[in-house]
């Protein structure tokens, strides 16, 4: 059966692939690196045959990529590739979030060239980012900042979010901020890990109390858009392959979640131009 083929999928698998190594190497893909993009592993599996056929990508790999869940292996020889594909994605035997993992892929020079084309002028899907069911308001704030911003886990999903949640802070007025606080009063993530036993107000507050203190007392800074994404990428060591816009979009909807609507339109005021426009479509 005929795949429909997706400039998105590609791309994301394209740039996976270069950003993880050179030559033959271990690359590893889990349902995050296509959360929100309705992609099924026959579908996935699909796109990699293409690519690999049409030598854009150079990879070993077993399994249909045009058949039916069942008829996909979950072991294949594990000297050529560390391939393991649950029938479902809740399947008992299978990896959490899906997993498949090959020991030797690599870009072509016709890949490459390929994907640099892409950088150039990026396929428009990927602005969507993720689809917004996937991240539905009764979701807990971590895990919709987890799935939207196509993060590893929780605890990025925290760490960034405080880092976005800082640099908001520093543009705005310490009433503001103090008004934004107190509408955050929902758990972050239920969970009996004390790490992430936190309500969303206590990763919008500022942990370093001279910090804290010197935030209330200082003027609202000035922040360009660049420098705010600037700060998001090099204060959130976000991994590679991670686009700071979408995972800023991703705490924007979130947060979006829990706020009124004159939170909301107060916030805007003090956002700069992107970053304004970021907040408006999360």
């Amino acid at each position: 059966m005929p795949i429909n083929l997706r400039e998105d999928v590609a791309f994301i698998i394209l740039k996976k692939i270069n950003d993880s190594g050179s030559e033959m190497h271990k690359v590893g893909f889990t349902q995050t690196d296509f959360t929100g993009r309705g992609l099924t592993q026959s579908d996935f599996l699909g796109h990699l045959d293409y690519l690999n056929q049409k030598q854009y990508i150079k990879a070993e790999f077993s399994g249909n990529a045009y058949a039916n869940q069942e008829d996909v292996p979950s072991v294949v020889d594990s000297d050529e590739v560390d391939i393991r594909v649950a029938n479902t994605f809740g399947a008992e035997d299978g990896p959490l979030p899906h997993l498949i993992s090959f020991k030797k892929a690599e870009l072509t020079e016709k890949g490459k060239k390929l994907l640099e084309k892409m950088q150039e002028n990026p396929p428009e899907a990927l602005d969507k980012g993720p689809a917004t069911q996937i991240a539905t308001k009764d979701m807990p704030f971590l895990e919709k900042v987890m799935l939207k911003g196509s993060l590893n886990d929780i605890f990025d999903a925290r760490d960034i979010s405080e880092v976005v949640f800082r640099t908001m802070r520093d543009m705005m007025t310490t009433e503001a901020s103090e008004r934004v606080a107190e509408e955050l009063h929902e758990p972050a993530e239920p969970t009996k890990d004390k790490a992430l036993q936190n309500e969303i107000a206590d990763l919008w507050k500022d942990t370093n109390p001279i910090v804290a203190f010197l935030s209330k007392v200082r003027p609202p800074l000035k922040i360009k858009s660049d420098t705010f994404l600037f700060r998001i990428r090099q204060e959130g060591s976000l991994q590679k392959g991670v686009d700071e816009k979408m995972v800023v979009k991703a705490v924007f909807s979130a947060t979006k979640d829990e706020l009124s609507q004159d939170r909301i339109k107060e916030i805007e005021q003090f956002l700069p131009d992107q970053i304004l426009q970021l907040w408006q479509e999360a």
